[in-house]
């Protein structure tokens, strides 16, 4: 009988809560209406709790219930944020300002916007994969429309210095936009410190259910809608509600108001131990380890091993290699490889991500496989 693997990839996909799960089940079958059948009691139930939710997911974000879009992800999110404003601004304004670490639901939507006019700012990162704040201040003109940041990276966890950011941003007269996946419901997000006009955000990257996301939006006229047909959310995103995801989601956002805090200490402590052990091993960096990280997220690079071999060498868990695959050709990391590192190097690297269910035995263990595995496949290479 196989074992199931120890799940060190939480910044890829959360499990679901299983207090989460319980206040799904009932909008299946019993009160299963559609939230816009406005004539009887099956749609007005679903209508009452997605309004509830919508204030639940506010809250992680300390927004206004109104301010909340529902989506299908945190990709559709930003595709509406992107194309949207550039699209209820076109003629006007047309650049946009983003870097080079972003991820590529940002990358490939500029890639497709500078294809219909706009011209893109890629900013670069220091070896810490940050953007330089004067840098950026010196790019934006009388054309810059809106600046692009993500909160907190995928890949090393390392955060952007959002307020910072947004300061420059309300100074110059630009909309902000963040990709904030990866921070919502982790760390605190309070959006009315951050000067923030857009934020992505995703259910299934706190233990809610996948298929359901968010677009915090502060000036809605500024967005030009990218699906039509219904009117739906206001008019910014037309489509039958996913009303047990969003009852889901809302459920993942008030637990997470209620345990960030625990989590937290809980995983910063646990990944400052894991780092320890594999820094005993040599010749191993902890990227972005000088700036300032999500809690629960560890990037690391072996140097003299293989990294073809890597990951098939890390039997029992599950980690990943922060790489993308295109045309069945593996390419490293374009984050790390920003930030300076090696092709080698990068490629040799992996992303461990902790959670809510992540035990210290795990841990443990997962200490033992890589240490292991990396010495073993250092021998090879002797």
């Amino acid at each position: 009988m196989s074992h199931q693997p120890i799940y060190l990839d939480y910044n890829s996909t959360t499990p679901v809560d299983e207090r989460v799960l319980e206040v799904m089940f009932p909008f299946f079958k019993e009160k299963f209406g559609n939230a816009s059948s406005v004539y009887h009691t099956f749609g007005w139930d679903a209508e009452e709790a997605v309004d509830r939710a919508r204030d639940q997911v506010a809250n992680v974000i300390g927004a206004k219930s109104k301010e909340v879009i529902f989506t299908s992800g945190a990709t559709e999110a930003i595709n509406l944020a992107l194309q949207g404003t550039f699209e209820a601004n076109k003629g006007d304004k047309n650049h946009i300002i983003t870097c080079e670490t972003e991820h590529k639901a940002v990358l490939d939507t500029c890639d497709q916007l500078e294809k219909r006019g706009a011209k893109i700012t890629y900013l670069r990162v220091n070896t810490d994969g940050i953007i330089d704040i004067d840098e950026f201040r010196a790019c934006i003109t009388n054309k810059t429309l809106l600046a692009s940041f993500m909160y907190a990276n995928n890949e090393t966890g390392i955060m952007q210095p959002i307020q910072k950011i947004g300061e420059v941003c309300e100074e110059k007269g630009i909309l902000f936009f963040s990709d904030a996946t990866q921070a919502v419901g982790k760390i605190p997000c309070n959006l009315n410190e951050l000067n923030t006009d857009m934020v992505a955000f995703s259910s299934h990257k706190m233990y809610g259910p996948k298929g359901v996301g968010a677009l915090y939006i502060r000036r809605p006229s500024s967005i030009q809608p990218q699906i039509f047909g219904g009117g739906h959310e206001k008019g910014m995103r037309s489509g039958t509600l996913n009303v047990p995801g969003i009852v889901g989601f809302g459920q993942a956002c008030e637990l997470a108001c209620e345990l960030m805090e625990k989590d937290r200490e809980r995983l910063q402590s646990l990944r400052d131990w894991l780092e320890k052990e594999l820094l005993q091993l040599g010749s191993v960096n902890i990227n972005g380890a000088k700036s300032e990280r999500l809690p629960h997220v560890s990037n690391v690079s072996f140097e003299d091993v293989e990294g073809s071999k890597l990951i098939r060498a890390l039997k029992g868990i599950a980690v990943s290699q922060g790489s993308a695959c295109n045309s069945s050709v593996i390419e490293p990391s374009h984050v790390l490889k920003a930030m300076g590192l090696s092709h080698q190097l990068a490629y040799s690297s992996i992303r461990i991500s902790l959670g809510r269910f992540t035990s210290e035995v795990e841990a443990r263990k997962a200490v033992q496989i890589i240490r292991g595995a990396v010495e073993q496949l250092r021998m090879q290479l002797q």
